[in-house]
C-alpha cells in the first residue's frame, strides 16, 4: 500500500484535495475542541456564566501560546516538503531535527514565562475581579499540557508535510474525543469547575502527542529527531515561519485587545466579553477549516515550486483559492440561519437559565452576523497569504500579515469604542479589516506571482537557499 500521496503530480487538484480535506476537518476538530470546552463550562449548574467569561478571557492567552509553536513548525515545514521535491532527504531530516529542538526549548520558555506572569497577565487582558480566579484556574491547568501541545503541533504538521494528512486527521479526531469525553467527567463527575475543563485539555494534549509520535515512527519516511543542528537552518525556520506566526499571534493580540476594550465599556464589560466568547467560537468555525485549506496545501505548493514545476503551482494555487471561496460562501450563507442556534448552546441547557443569559444571546447572534459580512473576501487574505508561505517567500506574506492584523484591525479595535462612545462597535472592526486586507492581498499576489515563478522556472539553488 502506497504510503503517501505523490505531492509532483501533475493532478493538482487529487493532490490538493487529499490534503485539503483532512486538513481542514482537523482544523475544524481542533475548533471544536475549544468549543466544546465553553459549552460545558457555560451550562455548569452554579456560576456557569461567570466562569464562560473566565474561559473567554483564556482563550485568546492560550491561542497565543500554542502560535508559537506555529513560528517554528509553519516554518519548517515547507521548507522540509520543498527539500524533499528536490529529493534531498537529507537537508530534509535537518530541518526536521532542527525543528523538534526549537519546538522544545520555546515550549520550555513560553511555558514557563506564562506561569511567572500569570496573574498580571490576566487582569491586563480583561479579566475582572470577578471573573479572575476562573480564568487563573483554567490558565494553571492548561499551561500544565502546554509542552506536549508544542510537540503535538509540530510532529503533526511534519505528517502532513510528508503527505500523510490522513493520519494527522486522525490524530486530531482522536484528541478531540478524549476532551469531549473527559471535559463532563470532570466538571460534572468530580465537580471541579472551570480548572477541570482545562486538565482535560492538558491530558489530551499528553494523548495527542503520545498518538502523533506512533505515527511518525511507523509510516512517515523521515524519523530523524537528532543531530545536524545548524544555525543557518534555524534562521530559514523562524524567517519563513514568521508570517503564519503573525497571523496567528496577532489573531489572539486582537482579541485580547478586544476583550480589555469591552472590559472598560462602563460595568457591561463581563457581558460583552461574554458575547465575544461566543463570537469568536462561531467564527473560529469558518476561520479554523479555512486555514486547513491554505495551510493544509501548502506541502503541495512547496514540492511543486521546489521540482520547478511552475505551472502546476499556479494551477495548484487556482484550485486552493476556488475551493476556499466555495467554503467561505457557504459558511456565509449558513450563518443567517444558524447563529441564534449556536449561541443558544452555551447557555440553554443550564438549569438556571436566566433574562441576562437570554440578552447574551440575542446580542452574540447580532455580532455574529456583523462579523462574517466580509467573510467571502477573507479567502484571498488566506490562500494567498499561505500560497506566498508555502512557496518560501516570506518577506511578502508577512507584510501582507501586518497590513490586515496591525494596520488595520487592531487599530480599528480599539479607536471605534472610544470615537463612537458604543462598545459594540468594537465588533465591526473585523468585517472591515478582513475585506480590505482580502482585497490587498488578492491585487498583491496577481502582481508577484508571474514574477516568482518565471525566476523559479530558471533557479539552480536548494530549498535552504531559497527560503
Amino acid at each position: 500500500m502506497k504510503k503517501t500521496i505523490d505531492l509532483g503530480s501533475p493532478n493538482t487538484l487529487k493532490s490538493v484535495l487529499h490534503l485539503m480535506i483532512p486538513a481542514m476537518i482537523a482544523q475544524w476538530i481542533s475548533v471544536l475542541y475549544n468549543i466544546v470546552d465553553r459549552i460545558y463550562i457555560g451550562n455548569l449548574p452554579t456560576n456557569g456564566a461567570i466562569s464562560l467569561v473566565g474561559a473567554g478571557v483564556c482563550a485568546p492567552i492560550t491561542t497565543l501560546v500554542t502560535s508559537f509553536a506555529y513560528l517554528i513548525t509553519y516554518g519548517a515545514s515547507p521548507l522540509f516538503s520543498m527539500s524533499l521535491g528536490q529529493n534531498n532527504k537529507e537537508d530534509a531530516e535537518k530541518i526536521f531535527s532542527n525543528a523538534m529542538l526549537m519546538l522544545v526549548v520555546l515550549s520550555v520558555v513560553v511555558v514557563g514565562l506564562g506561569y511567572a506572569l500569570l496573574e498580571p497577565m490576566l487582569y491586563l487582558f480583561g479579566a475582572s475581579a470577578e471573573s479572575f480566579p476562573y480564568a487563573k484556574d483554567y490558565m494553571i491547568w492548561f499551561l500544565t499540557g502546554g509542552v506536549f501541545a508544542f510537540l503535538s503541533i509540530g510532529l503533526n504538521q511534519f505528517l502532513v508535510a510528508q503527505g500523510l494528512s490522513i493520519a494527522s486527521m486522525i490524530g486530531s479526531l482522536a484528541s478531540c474525543i478524549f476532551n469531549i469525553v473527559l471535559d463532563p467527567i470532570f466538571l460534572y463527575v468530580f465537580d471541579l469547575g472551570v480548572k477541570g475543563a482545562a486538565m482535560a485539555t492538558a491530558i489530551s494534549w499528553f494523548l495527542y502527542f503520545l498518538l502523533v509520535l506512533a505515527f511518525i515512527g511507523w509510516r512517515a519516511p523521515t524519523k530523524r529527531f537528532f543531530g545536524g543542528y545548524s544555525w543557518r537552518i534555524m534562521r530559514k525556520i523562524l524567517k519563513l515561519g514568521f508570517s503564519p506566526f503573525i497571523i496567528l499571534s496577532t489573531d489572539s493580540v486582537v482579541v485580547i485587545a478586544l476583550n480589555v476594550v469591552l472590559q472598560q465599556s462602563g460595568g457591561n464589560g463581563d457581558f460583552y466579553i461574554e458575547c465575544s466568547t461566543i463570537v469568536q467560537a462561531f467564527f473560529s468555525l469558518m476561520t479554523g477549516p479555512l486555514l486547513g485549506i491554505s495551510s493544509g496545501t501548502q506541502p503541495v505548493l512547496a514540492y511543486l515550486f521546489g521540482a520547478r514545476k511552475v505551472d502546476l503551482v499556479k494551477k495548484a494555487e487556482f484550485q486552493i483559492t476556488v475551493c476556499g471561496l466555495i467554503f467561505t460562501t457557504t459558511c456565509f450563507v449558513l450563518s443567517f440561519f444558524t447563529a441564534q442556534p449556536f449561541a443558544e448552546l452555551f447557555l440553554k441547557f443550564s438549569p438556571n437559565v436566566s433574562s441576562s443569559a437570554n440578552e447574551v444571546i440575542a446580542s452574540s447572534s447580532k455580532y455574529i452576523h456583523w462579523y462574517m459580512y466580509s467573510a467571502i473576501l477573507l479567502t484571498f487574505q488566506y490562500t494567498m497569504v499561505d500560497g506566498l508561505t508555502g512557496i518560501g517567500k516570506a518577506k511578502y506574506s508577512i507584510w501582507l500579515s501586518i497590513n490586515r492584523k496591525i494596520i488595520l484591525l487592531l487599530p480599528l479595535t480599539l479607536l471605534l469604542p472610544y470615537v463612537t462612545h458604543n462598545p459594540e462597535t468594537a465588533f465591526i472592526a473585523e468585517p472591515i479589516a478582513d475585506g480590505v486586507g482580502g482585497i490587498v492581498s488578492f491585487v498583491t499576489f496577481m502582481i508577484l506571482i508571474p514574477r516568482i515563478l518565471a525566476k523559479q522556472r530558471d533557479s539552480k539553488e536548494s530549498a535552504l537557499d531559497e527560503a
